[in-house]
């Protein structure tokens, strides 16, 4: 039977291994794998994943939606993350940015107020992804004066 599948170009979308053929010429899906669990487990501890607030002063290019999409960019891969969506929005008339990055793992935001100089980032990431990889990208694209991290551990099993 798979045989007939494959001259009719229908076993293109099932991963190899994933069939096999029964004597009555049926066929059988199983698993190729278990589900994977992106919970974190660390020290005896499990949770969901690092959340990571970032409060950066002092800081330069917050009113830039294209400069800031790409720092955010560069950090999550800095971080081992998987990039899913990203997006800007420039608000008038300050230029502040306000900006997202979803993640395979969680989410990178940012909200800007270039009149203050100040950045607040959130970085959350689950699995094997590492956040504190994020940082430093942060904060040569931002150069601030000073940053404040402050990490929580999210969905922590009782």
């Amino acid at each position: 039977m798979m045989k007939h599948l494959a001259e009719l170009g229908i076993t293109s979308g099932f991963a190899q291994g994933n069939l096999t053929e029964q004597s009555d010429n049926t066929v059988q899906l199983f698993p190729i794998e278990e589900k994977r669990d992106y919970f974190v487990k660390k020290n005896g501890i499990s949770y969901a994943g690092t959340h990571l607030l970032l409060e950066m002063w002092g800081a330069e290019n917050l009113d830039d939606p294209e400069f800031i999409e790409t720092a955010l960019c560069d950090a999550a891969r800095a971080a081992g993350a998987t990039i899913l969506h990203a997006h800007t929005h420039h608000f008038s008339p300050y230029g502040g940015v306000s900006g997202v990055v979803v993640l395979a793992e969680s989410h990178i935001s940012i909200h800007t107020w270039p009149e203050r100089g100040y950045v607040a980032l959130d970085i959350f990431m689950c699995g094997e992804c590492d956040p504190y990889k994020a940082v430093p990208v942060l904060r040569e694209a931002f150069t601030p004066d000073s940053l404040q991290i402050s990490e929580h551990k999210r969905g922590l099993i009782p």
